[in-house]
């Protein structure tokens, strides 16, 4: 997906905010559930940066085999280990003045973190087998789909990087919370995969994509781009209907929270209203800590942020 499609009020507040950053070489954290998009996100960060011109390098950390990870990093000299046979650059070297996307930075060695968070402070790195530091100027954005501050407080990532990559951070919206993005999504999908197939790009009824509306998508924008592409191989020019749907998009969403905690007053409610004193209830359970009361709601922090806005109500 090359175009970010950006109709919810989420994720116009994210984008607004990204552009602003963008701006700047400040170190930027983007956090969100897997599949949301960090690393689309990122690429725009770079395009929008004065570093357009220059090298954008994406690194899975995930990806690398413990063993290597400071060489790939941080590239390695001629016999440094046992299979380097030749001395090769790390990804640093290869974004030079350019951007480096790390993406699942929770993955990586507390030995490796260590040595990003030297490169962030002083923006030197040494190769691995090095004897004198490389001064490099490289721009660097990293992504998690965990939360980095507990994996501080559970020992799984050092506390002083995690502050380091905390100037800026950013809260990527699930799909599920940002519900008006879901159906331009769809046609922006089917539009992509159509002219890939050659074939025609099947209709959805208003019922049908009610419910896709409604589905959780827990694989969020990975999700709904594989669904489109099922649905137009399987389905090329047809007009579908609910019934047409994968099996688990057919289920009616879970209730399990307002069967079990809350029951409907005979003379009805405000949805509003409730929802502004869910907000208030978690903000004071956390003492205003915003993060946590997004986490206690299962929403965003940009999510909260947007409906505490909403009802006006106090963020801290």
């Amino acid at each position: 997906m090359k175009e970010i499609i950006a109709h919810s009020p989420e994720m116009k507040s994210l984008l607004r905010a990204l552009d602003v950053a963008a701006a700047t070489d400040v170190t930027l954290l983007l956090q969100g559930e897997s599949g949301t998009g960090k690393e689309i996100l990122a690429n725009q960060i770079h395009r929008n940066s004065r570093r357009h011109n220059q090298p954008m390098v994406s690194l899975n950390c995930a990806a690398i085999p413990e063993s290597l990870a400071e060489a790939t990093l941080f590239g390695h000299l001629k016999g440094s280990f046992t299979s380097a046979e030749s001395s090769g650059e790390g990804y640093l070297q290869a974004a030079a003045g350019g951007t480096l996307f790390l993406d699942e930075v929770s993955e990586m060695t507390t030995a490796v973190q260590a040595k990003l968070l030297r490169f962030l402070e002083s923006g030197e790195i040494q190769p691995v087998g090095a004897a004198v530091t490389k001064k490099l100027d490289v721009r660097v954005i990293v992504a998690s789909n965990s939360d980095l501050a507990e994996s501080v407080e559970q020992g799984h990532f050092r506390q002083d990087l995690f502050y380091r990559l905390n100037i800026l951070p950013f809260d990527v919206p699930a799909l599920r919370d940002r519900q008006d993005d879901i159906q331009p999504m769809l046609q922006y999908f089917l539009g992509e995969l159509a002219e890939q197939y050659s074939l025609a790009s099947p209709s959805f009824s208003s019922a049908a994509m009610k419910q896709l509306s409604e589905y959780h998508w827990p694989g969020n924008t990975r999700e709904l781009k594989n669904f489109c592409e099922r649905m137009l191989i399987l389905c090329a020019g047809q007009a579908l209907d609910v019934s047409n749907l994968p099996a688990e998009m057919k289920r009616p969403r879970s209730r399990t929270v307002a069967n079990g905690m809350f029951d409907l007053p005979d003379e009805g409610l405000s949805l509003d209203d409730l929802e502004a004193s869910m907000i208030s209830q978690a903000l004071d359970k956390t003492n205003g800590n915003q993060s946590r009361a997004a986490r206690l709601l299962g929403l965003t922090r940009d999510t909260l942020l947007y409906r505490i806005k909403k009802y006006g109500l106090s963020a801290s």
